[in-house]
């Protein structure tokens, strides 16, 4: 099979949709995610109350979400608010349910 060098063009908005799902892609992103919506804001230590993993591993996973662009930090020192991105969550909801319902 011949490799190709070419560069491929995508959609934004496959893109978009790609890393929205790169960033749903493990089940305590979704926990989070699902904590925030219900939720007008929280800081980490809220998470590590509801969620049972160190605040490393939440804060690892509070960065990927933040990276992706579904939820947004204030930095409040020494804590950190998190909230959802609500423009880029309705955003993400329309674009999966675009792709899946072709």
């Amino acid at each position: 099979m011949k490799r190709t060098t070419n560069h491929i063009e995508y959609l934004g908005e496959t893109e978009e949709l790609a890393r929205y799902a790169k960033a749903l892609g493990h089940p305590t992103r979704i926990k989070i995610l699902n904590y925030l919506e219900n939720q007008s804001c929280c800081f980490t230590g809220d998470l590590v109350e509801v969620i049972p993993l160190a605040q490393s591993t939440i804060s690892q996973h509070l960065k990927e979400l933040k990276d992706a662009g579904l939820i947004q930090g204030e930095v409040n020192p020494p804590k950190i608010k998190y909230c959802i991105n609500k423009e880029n969550w309705e955003k993400a909801k329309v674009l999966f349910q675009t792709f899946f319902n072709k």
